[in-house]
């Protein structure tokens, strides 16, 4: 009766699953005091306990790597158009560029695969890598137009350019597109009211740009309260005409 009892096997020292990933830590090291020398044929010195101090020459693991290039396939914001090669940081590259698929290592049969055919080339829809983010970057703002609260006036696009410098960007009058609809003032009921104009890019691209009136008198005495972080602030539009797309 006991030949008919089946005894289960236990695995007790079954290994466990271990994940093994290699490390790449590589020291470059040199001698602090040189080894005892000796002769040809004969039995090496036996070395002492400072012949085994080493210095410090290189840690590849904290060097710097070499930027990697790559082909585009397709326009990537702020780094370049279609077949172009660039040249970037490596963890910018992995991550951004050749994870998503937005780009392949620099090879001449890549170059000639991604290159930009003559329907590609007329057909221009960026001008250039760093247009869209500037786009970007004035659609994201409410700029803050300050006009004279003592002085007749007509907002002209000098106004707008002068605005857009005190905030940091640079640009010429002729970009600079006002609503159809004259506004003048001083008027007060025109304060902190909002109105857009479009601003042309390399004669391409066009940002719509929030604009928010606010008055100032050279005269402390006559000046309006400061508010604080205005633009986080709700608005009524200016003008009668309620979508951006018509004050433009």
């Amino acid at each position: 009766m006991l030949k008919n009892i089946y005894v289960t096997p236990l695995n007790l020292l079954k290994s466990a699953t271990s994940l093994q990933q290699q490390v790449r830590t590589t020291f470059v090291l040199k001698r602090k005091y040189d080894p005892p020398l000796h002769k040809t044929n004969e039995k090496p010195r036996q070395m002492r306990a400072k012949n085994f101090i080493y210095e410090l020459v290189e840690d590849t693991l904290v060097k710097k790597r070499p930027n990697i290039e790559v082909v585009l396939k397709t326009f990537v914001e702020g780094v370049g158009d279609k077949g172009d090669v660039v040249s970037m940081k490596p963890n910018f590259v992995y991550n951004k560029l050749l994870l998503p698929g937005l780009a392949a290592y620099n090879t001449p049969e890549n170059v000639a695969k991604y290159a930009k055919t003559e329907a590609e080339k007329s057909a221009v829809k960026h001008s250039s890598a760093y247009a869209q983010r500037t786009v970007n970057m004035l659609e994201s703002i409410v700029l803050a137009v300050v006009m004279n609260k003592d002085e007749p006036w007509v907002l002209e696009p000098w106004h707008i350019k002068a605005s857009l410098r005190k905030t940091g960007f640079h640009c010429r009058e002729e970009c600079i597109t006002l609503p159809k609809e004259r506004i003048e003032g001083p008027d007060l009921k025109k304060e902190n009211k909002d109105f857009y104009c479009t601003v042309t890019i390399n004669k391409l691209e066009q940002a719509r740009l929030k604009c928010r009136l606010h008055h100032w008198s050279t005269d402390p005495s006559e000046r309006l309260p400061y508010v604080l972080e205005h633009w986080k602030l709700q608005s009524e539009p200016l003008l009668d005409v309620g979508s951006p797309e018509k004050n433009t």
